[in-house]
């Protein structure tokens, strides 16, 4: 294997990833690279070998890395892939901006997007796993990406070659988003705010919001059309099964289904990565056992487990 490139940006090799993830658990990657701008990223791809994977990352707020780390090189985006520009009726962010923000700036601009206000994440995870809210979904406003592949070149691609289903798309293997461009609706800024505050007033009552959690835990059963568009929506929720198979609270080493939303599985304190994904199994089972529904996990689970080191 060829030694990796030399960037202007930071390399670090065996780098912990517990403190850059929301749940805080996780042992190191193999190196964790963290671009100075898109062409120092495109190089950088260009001349690694391509038998080394690669992995986004973004604030971590949708992952469990597993205790044994990843074997791969970790990229993260940072300042010069945050900026956001909102007029004539488009928005386009980079991919580190935080959903939270692009919301904010768009409704500054009189565009609606306040979809994103309570996603917790960056854009460039909400465009991968096409998230969504309050009935709409990034697929309903997404325009186009600019990418870079896995052997560096850089790319647009339309909404519509991506894929996009619920929580999910098919990006190229290995490729990173730089920035996405939407088409957003008018709206009086006032109200768009007003709008927001209350999408926030609502997540706070009834979510987890001061505990260390990962969002949604699993995904409602069933979801929505293969077009991935927000037409089809069912009504049936993770949480209620949950709460219908007793594992409302559950616990197991300092994991726990939350007491407030089942569906939110949190670190109540020291948990491993073990800990979280072995407990989300025992859900999964006893909701299979209860209800005969198999629940799909949302959050994303990467890495090796210490036993597979």
């Amino acid at each position: 294997m060829k030694p990796l490139p030399t960037p202007r940006g930071a390399l670090t090799p065996d780098r912990p990833l517990s403190d850059l993830t929301w749940l805080r658990v996780g042992g190191p990657a193999d190196w964790l690279f963290q671009p100075a701008d898109a062409a120092d990223l495109a190089a950088f791809l260009a001349e690694l070998d391509p038998a080394i994977p690669v992995f986004p990352l973004g604030v971590g707020s949708n992952l469990i890395v597993r205790d044994g780390g990843l074997r791969a090189v970790v990229i993260r985006l940072g300042r010069g892939f945050n900026t956001i520009s909102a007029q004539d009726g488009r928005v386009v962010a980079g991919a580190a901006a935080l959903d939270a923000h692009v919301a904010r700036r768009a409704a500054e601009a009189g565009l609606d997007l306040t979809f994103l206000r309570t996603i917790p994440g960056t854009i460039g995870g909400a465009v991968r796993m096409n998230a969504g809210c309050y009935g709409h979904y990034t697929a309903d406003f997404l325009v186009s990406v600019e990418i870079i592949t896995r052997q560096g070149r850089i790319e647009t691609l339309a909404a519509s070659d991506l894929g996009l289903a619920y929580r999910s798309s098919s990006l190229p293997e290995g490729s990173i988003i730089l920035s996405a461009t939407f088409r957003a609706p008018p709206g009086d800024p006032a109200d768009l705010a007003a709008r927001m505050a209350d999408q926030l007033a609502r997540r706070d009552a009834t979510q987890p919001v001061k505990d260390r959690s990962a969002g949604s835990t699993f995904r409602n059963p069933a979801g929505y059309s293969s077009t991935g568009r927000a037409d089809d929506v069912h009504d049936m929720k993770a949480w209620k099964l949950i709460d219908d198979a007793g594992m409302r609270g559950a616990r197991r080493g300092g994991a726990q289904m939350s007491e407030k939303h089942s569906n939110f599985l949190i670190n109540a304190g020291g948990a491993s990565a073990a800990d979280l994904e072995e407990l989300g199994e025992e859900v999964r089972k006893r909701v299979f056992e209860q209800a005969g529904i198999t629940l799909e996990w949302e959050i994303m689970r990467v890495g090796e487990g210490l036993t597979e080191q």
